[in-house]
């Protein structure tokens, strides 16, 4: 069956999917879709008679929904735009990233996983019809909000991936801080301390996590041991600024696969962590401050340029890590004073580097973060992910504060995977007085079914009341973005809210509507 993709309205109106009543020859909205949407083209169909411009499509295929809907077919596209999914977690990151390739050229990866379950319920019911092969799985740093939720994915063997990244600092199962990840080592010379015994690649996985016999109550290597459990999981490799592991073009360096040289109109720039070499040439990291801010300031930063849009994902970045970062580009030995000219300067040099449209927000809203990084991403569109059920209290409020000064344009968007989620205190009301009542009919009555019908409503009760998760979606051709979650509105004709942006050959940004 042939298929076509949601297009982006050129007035900026939103596109639906319609039903045709055959009496009175009519078309009703029946369906909010959104850019980039997958449609199943019925070519079988005779359209001919609704008049010119109509395509029939063919919905919620192979399920008791299945039905024949229409479209016009100015509202369609034969391509699609570079699609990134900030999926609620939770309190942690989570986001897929969609290559605008078709068929077996596209390409899909999973940065960071969350904590819970929630990153493979939605890997699940996206891809479970596309054979569950992804390019990578990106560990950007081993804190647990990040990495856990890779758990249960390693684990289902239908699930794999080509490479999974790490940053190097892989959590053995040992005591301590530092030790856990290699160790530290004074280097005699500069009186440095820096991280040796990094995890290259997979021989130093296997060599640390093959074994789960020494796990013992250590969370980390469960994960680690999962993936190499995993026949379709093909490749493990530390992910930095190195040569040997980034491809260097033009002095930036770029994911493996992901160079301008590599031919695709999209390329993902690698950022951090910056490696250091010893005399016998072995990586290492530098001790930035103490051992969780180090881990976290070592994260794989990532920076996707698109056409004029560029994306950037700060990891779990701290006001140390970011000042370690702001210096090394920009070639400082010291950090000067904020408001002074040589920070100006120093900001403006840094933009270089990781200016952005769009910033997946430090440390899920963090207040630990430097005013000077924030100057140099100047993004329009902030997107935060975090949850509520944690004591960090994530976003900062004061943090919300700081995005909006220093976001670009009068009006700067801050998205977050936890304030657009819905929540269904009502419902949950409801919950409760049924099963009251049902319990108060078993006593009366023993019943098989109604036994089976509280538990399943207990099981309800025990989950969260978040129905509707705060998934943020991202979309863009190069020349357009949008930016996008779900309306808690259960009509079908209110699906999505969203931003969308134009951009000139100047880098001037707009907010459209």
């Amino acid at each position: 069956m042939a298929h076509k993709f949601v297009g982006l309205s050129k007035d900026h109106k939103k596109i639906f999917l319609h039903t045709y009543n055959t009496n009175d020859k009519k078309f009703k909205s029946e369906r909010e879709v959104l850019w980039g949407d997958w449609l199943s083209i019925d070519e079988n169909q005779d359209t001919s008679t609704l008049g010119a411009g109509w395509l029939a499509v063919k919905w919620a295929i192979n399920t008791p929904n299945e039905k024949t809907l229409y479209i016009k077919e100015s509202d369609t596209s034969n391509t699609r735009p570079l699609e990134i999914i900030f999926v609620d977690v939770g309190q942690g990151d989570g986001a897929v990233l969609i290559s605008p390739e078709r068929n077996e050229e596209e390409r899909i990866m999973v940065i960071d996983a969350g904590e819970g379950e929630n990153m493979k319920t939605f890997l699940e019911g996206r891809f479970a019809h596309r054979g569950f092969q992804f390019e990578a799985a990106i560990i950007t740093h081993p804190d647990k909000d990040h990495y856990y939720g890779f758990k249960s994915i390693f684990e289902n063997k239908k699930i794999g991936f080509n490479t999974i990244y790490q940053n190097g600092l892989v959590e053995r199962p040992v005591s301590g801080t530092f030790a856990k990840v290699g160790g530290l080592k004074k280097d005699p010379e500069t009186n440095i301390s820096y991280i040796e015994n990094l995890a290259i690649d997979d021989t130093e996985i296997k060599k640390h996590f093959t074994d789960e016999s020494t796990f013992g109550r250590f969370v980390f290597p469960k994960i680690m041991h999962a993936a190499l459990s995993n026949p379709k999981i093909k490749n493990f490799k530390m992910l930095s600024t190195d040569a040997s592991q980034s491809t260097h073009e033009n002095g930036r360096k770029y994911m493996p696969g992901f160079a301008p040289s590599d031919g695709k109109n999209y390329s993902i720039e690698v950022l951090g962590p910056v490696t250091n070499s010893d005399n016998q040439g072995n990586l290492r990291l530098e001790k930035i401050s103490s051992y969780g801010k180090t881990k976290n300031g070592h994260s794989i930063i990532l920076r996707l340029h698109y056409g004029k849009f560029k994306v950037l994902f700060g990891g779990d970045l701290n006001k140390p890590a970011e000042k370690f970062l702001l210096k090394h580009y920009t070639q400082r030995k010291s950090f000067p004073k904020y408001g002074s000219e040589a920070s100006k300067n120093m900001i403006d040099e840094a933009k270089n580097w990781f200016n952005a449209e769009v910033m997946k927000v430090c440390h899920h809203g963090a207040s630990d973060v430097t005013n000077e990084f924030m100057e140099a991403v100047n993004p329009a569109c902030f997107v935060i992910s975090s949850g509520d059920e944690e004591g960090h209290v994530h976003p900062r409020p004061d943090l919300l504060g700081r995005l909006g000064k220093y976001g670009r344009g009068e009006s700067p968007v801050l998205l977050s995977t936890e304030l657009q989620r819905s929540t269904r205190e009502h419902e949950d009301q409801n919950l409760v007085a049924t099963l009251k009542k049902n319990i108060a009919k078993l006593v009366k009555t023993p019943s098989e079914k109604l036994n089976a019908l509280i538990d399943e409503t207990i099981t309800k009760l025990a989950k969260t009341n978040v129905s509707v998760y705060g998934a943020i979606y991202l979309k863009t051709d190069g020349e357009r973005l949008i930016t996008a979650f779900k309306i808690e509105e259960k009509s079908k004709l209110k699906k999505w809210f969203y931003f969308e942006y134009k951009i000139d050959d100047s880098g001037e940004l707009t907010l459209i509507g």
